[in-house]
């Protein structure tokens, strides 16, 4: 069942052609101010990984990998779900030193993804990750690294806009935080989707913190993997989409794992076995930085950005009949 739809009038700011042109640059202006606001430079990162290497994220343990078998390594691969873990790795391969960090573009194929107008079977985000010193990992750096992030995004905003003056709906450069337990404590009665729906029409920018530990309820806000974020000091950076009014998911990030918090997150989720896998065994010893690190999504922040009602209208990918028939009779083109 078609879960996309279209709101009422709407139509699209910009031509076709247009919103490729405008997508380059997107592109580029908002890379340059990320790696001017956090010190990061750009390296490359790989499309598959080993299975056996431990690197792929898992997401919520239940989505199935696009894997192949590669005769002359004798392996298999997996086409990754993010880097969240492999560019931990790189840092420490690559030899950054505290206070810079990396950029890369990160490509995936979710394939069990459900098909709406946010959500595609293919995703592309920028993903970066930081070296910070053992002081750093603390709600206060973790909020400021969010402010920065939001600066960026309004700045590229604000060039976009005066290039397209027909854009609008401005970004809050106020962001409000507050943690999954907070938001549940406020509304008790709502799912959690309904909850951000809720705060962000109120506060129009948020960050929302601890994604993935446990509430007083017993259930989690969203689901994370045990094994890159410390579910204490992460989150996710929202913004209210007046175009398809609900909150509207930009970045997951966070300050990751210490080999303290990894063994009591794999304990809590039942995945003690991960902790023999390479990547684990190497955080475990004290052989990888302590870091913060994130993804942001390239078509998510388009769709924002250039006001579109659909992920379809600003990337490639392939749909559902119903979700191409709903936007064929709105008068939506799918890229």
């Amino acid at each position: 069942m078609a879960k996309s739809f279209i709101p009422e009038g709407y139509e699209s700011s910009l031509s076709l052609y247009e919103t490729q042109k405008a997508i380059v640059l997107i592109k580029r202006i908002f890379e340059d101010m990320l790696c001017g606001a956090l010190n990061l430079r750009r390296v490359s990162a790989p499309l598959f990984v080993s299975r056996e290497s431990g690197l792929n994220d898992n997401l919520n343990g239940v989505e199935r990998p696009v894997e192949f078998d590669v005769p002359a390594t004798g392996e298999n691969s997996q086409i990754v779900h993010s880097l969240a873990k492999w560019k931990r790795l790189a840092l420490h391969t690559y030899g950054f030193e505290k206070g810079s960090g990396l950029i890369t573009d990160m490509n995936a194929i979710r394939r069990d993804e459900e098909l709406d107008n946010l959500h595609s079977v293919y995703v592309d985000q920028w993903d970066w990750e930081k070296v910070i010193d053992i002081s750093d990992r603390n709600t206060q750096y973790l909020k400021e690294t969010v402010i920065k992030i939001v600066g960026a995004i309004c700045d590229t905003q604000k060039t976009l806009m005066n290039i397209y003056p027909v854009l609008k709906f401005p970004i809050d450069r106020n962001v409000s935080f507050i943690t999954s337990q907070e938001l549940e404590d406020m509304y008790p009665d709502k799912t959690p989707k309904e909850r951000e729906n809720a705060y962000l029409k109120e506060h129009k920018t948020a960050f929302i913190m601890q994604i993935g530990k446990k509430l007083k309820s017993g259930e989690v806000h969203d689901g994370r993997a045990p094994d890159y974020d410390d579910w204490d000091l992460n989150g996710d950076i929202m913004f209210y989409n007046e175009v398809l009014s609900q909150a509207f998911e930009i970045s997951s990030m966070g300050i990751r794992v210490s080999p303290e918090s990894l063994m009591r997150q794999l304990k809590e989720r039942g995945k003690e076995e991960y902790a023999l896998l390479p990547f684990h065994k190497m955080l475990l010893n004290g052989e990888l930085p302590f870091t913060i690190g994130g993804g942001i999504g390239q078509s998510r922040l388009c769709m924002l950005f250039l006001n579109k009602a659909h992920v379809g209208e600003v990337q490639s990918s392939v749909w559902d009949r119903e979700t191409i028939e709903t936007c064929k009779n709105a008068g939506v083109k799918l890229l």
